[in-house]
């Protein structure tokens, strides 16, 4: 076998066992852990994320845009959020699932982008 190939097997045979040892979800500096469907998704919350070059927090009112029918995510069940509350819909900012009020904007939840892999 030649030097070449030899390398490209080692290389091969490192990556399948490296692979799954760097599939870890990271929202910031923080792990997050993957919660079974129907459960908590309190493992997904986020007090603040960074969207449009600007930090949020639950409380903020979300830029106009987030409130126009192209931002409002109805298809909530397949991305595995919560049943929105009355008067809000969820919206997509920075990698992140937001839930915000219908008339204001006003931040009521932030969720991160990784609970859509949630198994």
């Amino acid at each position: 076998m030649r030097k070449s190939t030899k390398v490209a097997v080692l290389m091969a045979v490192w990556l399948a066992g490296a692979l799954p040892s760097l599939a870890f979800a990271y929202s910031g500096d923080k792990q997050l852990k993957a919660t079974a469907p129907g459960t908590s998704t309190q493992s997904y919350e986020l007090k603040e994320f960074s969207s449009d070059f600007k930090m949020y927090k639950i409380g903020d009112i979300a830029p106009d845009i987030y409130r126009t029918e192209p931002y409002n995510i109805k298809s909530w069940q397949l991305r595995h959020l919560p049943a929105p509350q009355a008067g809000s819909h969820w919206t997509y900012m920075g990698g992140n699932y937001v839930l915000i009020t219908d008339a204001e904007g006003k931040i009521l939840q932030a969720l991160a982008g990784d609970i859509f892999y949630q198994h």
